[in-house]
């Protein structure tokens, strides 16, 4: 499992130093992509929240102050880009969650970053999540089940990626996700993984359901020789 320890070390690059060729970003891309949302926060926001909808619901590794279920309108999961990394290889590229614009909405766990730990934090979070600058970070706002209404960081997929893939229905990424696996596990783990975890808040999202239920007719295929 990646961990804090992982990416403050710069050891989790080693995982992966012999997958994927869309290329690693360098560190002051990754640092110009920060400073750029930081300039972007809204001039009403004087909190620093980030959204999270898949891995950093469960292992957030940052350092945070307040945790809620938010609801984030006007987008959707999906895995649209393609994965030769962590959890795929060249041999077997699997598919990343990321979110796109969309009707509708999705639940998710707002982070809320102490000021004092700000830059500190969120360094660690970009060096996890902006590794080949296949998302893009943004500001939206997010409603907290308490009834706030706050302005969080949101990492979108980027369409202009080489990694980006605009097909992604279950019939085109569940066979992909079946096989993939990489130095941090499996594909098909994170989504179930993912699943478990909506279920337990009550948050189902019926495109991760769609996508679990094809991983598991394709994982009891298999067993079934």
């Amino acid at each position: 499992m990646l961990t804090r320890d992982l990416i403050a070390s710069g050891r989790y690059l080693d995982l992966l130093e012999n997958g994927g060729k869309d290329g690693l970003w360098s560190m002051r891309q990754i640092e110009a992509s920060l400073e750029a949302t930081l300039a972007a926060r809204p001039a009403e926001s004087a909190e620093t929240w980030v959204f999270a909808y898949g891995s950093l619901i469960w292992n957030p590794m940052i350092h945070y102050d307040a945790r809620a279920w938010a609801t984030l309108p006007g987008w959707r999961r999906c895995f649209n880009l393609r994965m030769t990394l962590g959890r795929g290889s060249e041999a077997r590229p699997g598919r990343m969650l990321a979110i796109e614009p969309a009707d509708g909405a999705i639940r998710g766990v707002a982070l809320r970053i102490p000021p004092a730990r700000l830059r500190e934090e969120l360094d660690l979070l970009w060096r996890r999540e902006m590794l080949t600058g296949a998302y893009e970070p943004a500001w939206a706002t997010v409603g907290l089940d308490d009834g706030r209404q706050v302005a969080a960081i949101i990492f979108a997929s980027n369409p202009r990626h080489p990694a980006y893939e605009k097909d992604h229905s279950v019939v085109t990424v569940a066979p992909l996700v079946a096989q993939a696996y990489g130095p941090y596990g499996s594909n098909a783990e994170y989504v179930l993984r993912l699943q478990q975890e909506l279920w337990h808040a009550c948050a189902a999202d019926e495109d991760v359901e769609a996508l679990a239920q094809a991983l598991r007719r394709h994982m009891a295929q298999r067993e079934g020789g």
